[in-house]
């Protein structure tokens, strides 16, 4: 058994990072284990937690599980978590309650809690306590031993808790299940060293480290000839990508060989303003299989706040990249995050963080109250405003995000867009996919569509979407 220490997990060292191709392994005494069995998951948070799913999937298949839809009928349950915000922490606290029911009516039922939330070392201590019937807690670093454990829990019937608060190491081969066979999900660099005051994310994720270039590229051209049209390249900071390498190659790089292996589109998350290069900027526009979509979090419009989140950027540094980049990139779609009632923030902080997206009129924004993080220097800051003042504050703002949304997505009506179509729409007999930009259509097309980049004439703008037809 060993248990998460968020002490152990601050410590950045110069330790060079190991890359492993062989770890993963599934014992021969084992390799049936899931015969006429089945797997449930369930997953939180962010496009890394869904790609490690799309891993842990894998892995299951690799053990001869079958995924199963309904949870009622798993015989093994997967919690893949999230632990950036609180209300990710609710939900999963909730389905435990469930899953305990189940566990009740089923004592050979295995349950498995993974990702960030285990590595919080409030969480695996809740789990010793209060819920010793969750068989198996495993964290990020070890997602590729998860045979193990399963050999080990069907062997002995004790819980067992292995997660680890380390730096962390690459494993490369590991199984993945991807959800779609028109987009994949290509993870880049693991961790992040950046620090912000209010995420856990490099306590329970690790120190910023980077594939090799040449693995990347040869993960999209494998997804290349198996037909994928689509690929989001992955990291907690891209930007940042090569830096821990020191070999010689950066992000502007990797994005440059990747466009070479000609795959239809390429997008990638999330971005830190403060390592955006021009070198970044000059690939983007001069590659049109890179799509002209950047995600920016801005996180803050007031510069006292800024300092107090560690975000190393003022305001004013972050217009002038904002500015660089719509100036640059023809067509160029911007995103960000934003958060509200950081702890200290005055109305005059949040009236900065509305006028700068007046200035700004971002396509979208994904905004958040503040969410407390045991561990994080954050959680220690002076917070004495109301939560409900807090809610104003969102409302307030996401009613300025809605206007500019909307006002973005009108300028498309009329427009012919070339949009990969890539699943059901929840309208009837109609596909949806996105635009270059990151625009949400809906079409009304046939099966055949699916998978295939089309052009499309949008015919209405909503804030979130848009409505389009097939147009020769």
């Amino acid at each position: 058994m060993n248990l998460p220490n968020l002490k152990e997990a601050k410590v950045r060292t110069k330790n060079k990072t190991l890359i492993k191709y062989d770890d993963y392994i599934i014992p021969k005494a084992i390799e049936n284990i899931g015969k006429n069995k089945t797997f449930h998951i369930i997953t939180y948070g962010c496009q890394m937690n869904v790609h490690d799913s799309e891993n842990i999937k894998a892995i299951m298949e690799d053990l001869k599980y079958q995924e199963t839809s309904d949870m009622k009928d798993a015989n093994v349950i997967i919690l893949n978590t999230c632990a950036i915000r609180e209300n990710a922490h609710n939900k999963v606290v909730g389905m435990l309650g469930r899953i305990k029911h189940l566990k009740q009516e089923n004592k050979n039922l295995i349950t498995i809690l993974c990702g960030c939330m285990a590595q919080e070392e409030v969480i695996t201590n809740l789990i010793k306590s209060k819920y010793k019937w969750v068989d198996i807690v495993l964290g990020t670093h070890n997602i590729h031993k998860l045979p193990l454990y399963l050999e080990k829990i069907v062997n002995e019937h004790k819980q067992d808790i292995e997660v680890y608060s380390i730096e962390g190491e690459i494993y490369e081969n590991i199984p993945v299940k991807r959800d779609s066979k028109y987009k994949a999900y290509v993870n880049i660099m693991y961790g992040c060293d950046k620090f912000c005051t209010y995420c856990i994310v490099p306590y329970t994720r690790g120190k910023q480290r980077s594939r090799l270039l040449e693995d990347i590229v040869l993960e999209v051209e494998q997804l290349v000839t198996s037909g994928y049209k689509e690929v989001t390249l992955l990291g907690q900071n891209v930007n940042a990508y090569g830096k821990d390498l020191n070999l010689g190659y950066n992000f502007a790089d990797l994005l440059r060989e990747v466009a070479k292996t000609q795959i239809s589109r390429i997008r990638f998350v999330t971005s830190h303003p403060w390592d955006f290069t021009d070198d970044m900027i000059d690939v983007i526009k001069n590659y049109n299989n890179i799509m002209p979509y950047i995600h920016l979090p801005l996180q803050s419009g007031s510069n006292r706040i800024l300092k107090l989140m560690n975000r190393k950027y003022t305001k004013e540094e972050y217009i002038t990249l904002y500015n660089k980049i719509k100036e640059q990139i023809p067509n160029v779609s911007i995103t960000t995050d934003i958060i509200v009632g950081f702890p200290g923030e005055t109305d005059e902080d949040f009236n900065d963080t509305l006028d700068l997206y007046h200035l700004l009129k971002f396509d979208l924004a994904y905004t958040f109250i503040f969410s407390k993080r045991e561990g994080t220097p954050a959680c220690k800051l002076k917070d004495e405003t109301p939560l409900e003042e807090k809610r104003k504050r969102l409302a307030s703002l996401n009613e300025v995000v809605n206007k500019y949304a909307l006002e973005h997505n009108k300028k498309y009506v009329g427009r012919d867009v070339f949009v990969l179509l890539e699943d059901y729409s929840d309208k009837d007999n109609k596909l949806m996919g996105y635009t270059d930009t990151m625009k949400l259509v809906n079409v009304k097309a046939s099966d055949e569509y699916l998978g295939k980049i089309v052009k499309v004439k949008i015919t209405e703008a909503k804030t979130w979407s848009l409505e389009g037809e097939l147009h020769d």
